[in-house]
């Protein structure tokens, strides 16, 4: 068995964590609002359509801030389309996902929904197929209180008071030759910075997020963003970062080392970011939002993994002039070794909790999603359900900079990377502490040795692990529970340290007060 150590000290702080760190993101795509947050008839729907279920696991999750409508489907969307009497709105093709989109959910009925799950709703506008002027109204539409014809339309239509809406996207991965409307980042950042300027003239409270790089692998990486903030640095709060992970040809390994990807691409924004706050002599320090992150099994990789495959498909798999409603696209089904790749990915963002001020786990139900539905029958939750909700329930207060002392395994994709990783908080006013532990090793336990003699006399208040001796193992409608959390029975606090031991390919939570 081998040994790792690490060290906690309270006095060595990341920065707060903002509770938008633990955000999600709900698009017009496959089932992700019909038959997953709205299905009216379905036996625990509320007098809106609602699923009272989802909305019961949604809160358990701990979710916060909850960005929409899209993802892909923003850059056709006509946000008028989804305002109104439900049988007077209109169905589109929409070109992102080769789908319907009925609009029978739209603004008032999203905002309806984030209230009852106690989240706060973001709201990206289309910088694709609309315009400055677009945003404009929309944005009016949403936060002016009364008086223009905007707003008053707004209160006739059912919402007397303004939906407040302070977090606003412009535009959706900008960059991608797959998004309608795609652009140049020179044209975009002109675009998304005259944008920027009309809506803090109209609202002077809002927070705008500009789009940056859709993937580190994106060959414009990082000169997109660079030549986007040279347009845009004044005019914005925040450059989106999007990062998806899979594992690719069986390699365990490197797929386990996902969160160093997440670290590198992360250093090269914030790097980019600090060179154009550097150019323009700028005192304003730019933070990152995270706005897509989480495991997602592309294109034909999916094929090597048929564990995966029974609930997915994909949209050039479409035929004919086939536009269907709701259908079901990149059902990711997820394995322990997803859950423990995701609880790493949420310690890199606790990493980084000094510019990273905003994330968003994409998505939240049924695509991609840590919740899954069947139409007419249950809710349950993925694997990657379960790191989530403890992280975002137990990491509060400040992320801490954790030392890790620990051995090293060679990885395929990214060279040699600890065998441990490790994350902690600490909360001042209660005297909390969480650490957070992942082991990557494949085949061998490790005990970890937590130095906590700084945070002074404390207690172990929980433990919670994921493991199995199955790293596939997953949860389905026929076995909704066959992955759960456990408590960690290992873990001992002794005279300022803390010993735990970490099976192979696991992901532990510990409490401390």
């Amino acid at each position: 068995m081998s040994q790792a150590r690490v060290t906690v000290d309270p006095s060595y702080i990341v920065g707060p964590i903002n509770r938008r760190l633990f955000g999600s993101f709900i698009e017009h795509m496959g089932r992700a609002v019909y038959t997953g947050i709205y299905e009216p008839g379905h036996p625990t729907a509320d007098e809106e359509g609602f699923r009272q279920d989802v909305i019961e696991l949604v809160r358990e999750l701990g979710v916060t801030g909850i960005r929409y409508p899209g993802g892909n489907f923003v850059s056709g969307f006509q946000w008028r389309d989804s305002i109104g009497p439900k049988d007077q709105r209109p169905r589109r093709l929409d070109l992102a996902w080769r789908s319907t989109e009925t609009n029978q959910v739209g603004l008032h009925e999203f905002a309806s929904w984030v209230r009852k799950v106690g989240g706060e709703l973001m709201y990206a506008v289309n910088l694709g197929t609309a315009d400055t002027k677009d945003a404009l109204d929309v944005v009016e539409y949403a936060n002016v209180a009364k008086g223009s014809t905007l707003s008053e339309e707004r209160i006739t239509n059912g919402q007397p008071d303004p939906f407040g809406i302070r977090m606003w996207y412009l535009g959706n991965e900008m960059d991608g030759p797959w998004q309608v409307g795609h652009s140049s980042a020179d044209d975009y950042g002109k675009k998304a910075s005259r944008t920027a300027k009309a809506l803090r003239q109209l609202d002077p409270e809002v927070e705008l997020v500009a789009s940056g790089s859709s993937h580190p692998t994106m060959p414009t990486f990082p000169t997109w963003d660079r030549v986007v903030l040279e347009h845009a640095y004044d005019d914005v709060d925040y450059i989106s970062c999007h990062g998806y992970y899979e594992e690719k040809n069986r390699d365990l390994g490197s797929f386990l080392a996902s969160p160093v990807k997440m670290d590198r691409y992360l250093d090269v924004v914030i790097a980019t970011a600090d060179h154009v706050k550097a150019l323009k002599r700028s005192d304003k320090t730019l933070n990152i939002s995270f706005d897509e992150w989480n495991v997602w099994y592309l294109g034909d990789n999916l094929r090597s993994f048929p564990r995966q495959a029974d609930r997915f498909y994909r949209t050039d798999e479409i035929e004919g002039d086939d536009w269907p409603e709701a259908p079901r696209l990149a059902e990711d089904v997820y394995s322990v070794a997803d859950a423990v790749v995701v609880g790493g990915l949420l310690i890199s963002l606790l990493r980084h909790a000094d510019r990273v001020t905003s994330a968003a786990m994409s998505m939240l139900v049924n695509v991609i999603a840590p919740i899954t539905t069947e139409p007419g029958g249950p809710a349950w939750r993925q694997t990657t359900y379960y790191p989530f909700a403890v992280t975002s329930r137990l990491a509060v207060g400040v992320a801490l900079d954790v030392r890790v002392d620990s051995g090293q395994y060679e990885t395929d994709e990214l060279g040699s990377v600890p065998l441990v990783d490790a994350g902690a908080t600490y909360d001042a006013g209660s005297g909390r502490a969480a650490v957070f532990l992942v082991n990557r090793s494949l085949t061998d336990s490790l005990t970890v040795t937590v130095d906590l003699a700084k945070l002074g006399n404390v207690s172990v208040l929980e433990t919670q692990m994921i493991s199995d001796t199955d790293v596939y193992a997953r949860n389905t409608k026929d076995a909704l529970d066959r992955v759960t959390l456990q408590p960690n029975t290992t873990a001992q606090y002794d005279d300022g340290a803390l010993t735990v031991t970490l099976p192979p390919v696991s992901w532990t939570a510990v409490a401390l007060g």
